[in-house]
């Protein structure tokens, strides 16, 4: 919710590694799903076939327009992250870049701060604090996302 109320203030484009749609119900607009949304199907052999899944299930038998098997449309452990580049070209012009309740060793997401400019004001919100000391104009807040991102917000505005 703080970072759907920054959209008042800030372009935010929110890049997120969850799969579910708490972004949007938030009230964020813009969104990237690094993995996918279980609120999607694609085909099974051509991943540009997505589908809304109406409802929770997806069974075995549902098929795409070309006959091929539903799976979920997210990103499995040794899947290419397909959003990866657009979240580094984002992060790359980003003028604030702020990492929120992540432990940042899942790659390759945790790489997405390396794309950020070094003049950039980097914010690190997380009770653990992550091992990253080769980043340049750095913050930690080390608070759970509730009581951090109250911070961040209290900062930026």
């Amino acid at each position: 919710e703080i970072l759907a109320e920054l959209e008042q203030q800030f372009e935010v484009t929110i890049i997120t590694q969850n799969v579910d749609n708490l972004h949007e119900r938030a009230g964020s607009s813009h969104v990237i799903h690094l993995h996918g949304s279980l609120f999607e199907s694609r085909s099974t052999l051509n991943p540009k076939l997505i589908y809304p899944i109406s409802g929770w299930q997806l069974n075995m038998g549902d098929k795409c327009e070309r006959g091929s098997q539903l799976r979920p449309n997210i990103v499995w452990f040794g899947e290419a992250v397909p959003m990866m580049e657009v979240a580094a070209e984002i992060a790359s012009t980003a003028e604030i870049f702020l990492v929120v309740g992540t432990s940042m060793v899942v790659y390759p997401a945790a790489s997405l701060i390396d794309y950020v400019a070094d003049p950039v004001k980097k914010y690190v919100v997380d009770p653990k604090r992550p091992a990253v000391v080769h980043i340049p104009n750095l913050e930690f807040i080390e608070e759970k996302a509730s009581i951090g991102m109250e911070k961040v917000k209290h900062i930026l505005l």
